[in-house]
């Protein structure tokens, strides 16, 4: 069971990870991603005042599960200790962390960015859509 719920736990944090990175390029998602990516990082900074700086609760329940395995040593990042596993060498907790937060900061960024623009635009398009319809009528528009 415990073997399970550690595999479900890997997807699901993986999953988490790949939309935090990407999840401002398609228009359907921006909405969700940015609310997805501003809670990762009010777990960081408002979590991680009490818990310490970059708190994750879903690397907090899957270490858990991992402990429970009887696994040890387990760093205080996912992505390092991912990074470690799947390279075969030990990287620089501080450079994993630097390039973790760069990388999400730029996703940050992207998404507040396009988010605005779309809300402009959708703004924009009401606001001409509602203005003066009989203006498109008269120039052949519907």
């Amino acid at each position: 069971m415990l073997t399970m719920l550690d595999q479900m736990l890997l997807l699901l944090h993986a999953a988490l990870i790949v939309f935090n990175l990407t999840g401002w390029i398609w228009r359907r998602t921006r909405r969700a991603h940015l609310l997805v990516i501003g809670l990762t990082f009010g777990s960081w900074i408002g979590l991680g005042a009490w818990y310490g700086w970059g708190y994750c609760p879903m690397t907090d329940w899957h270490w858990h599960v991992k402990a429970a395995l009887g696994e040890t040593g387990l760093p205080a990042s996912y992505v390092k200790y991912y990074a470690d596993a799947m390279t075969g060498r030990s990287w620089n907790a501080v450079l994993v962390d630097a390039w973790v937060v760069g990388l999400a900061l730029m996703a940050l960024v992207f998404s507040v960015r396009l988010n605005w623009r779309d809300w402009r635009q959708q703004r924009r398009g009401i606001a001409t859509a509602t203005r003066c319809p009989d203006r498109a009528r008269k120039r052949g528009g519907t």
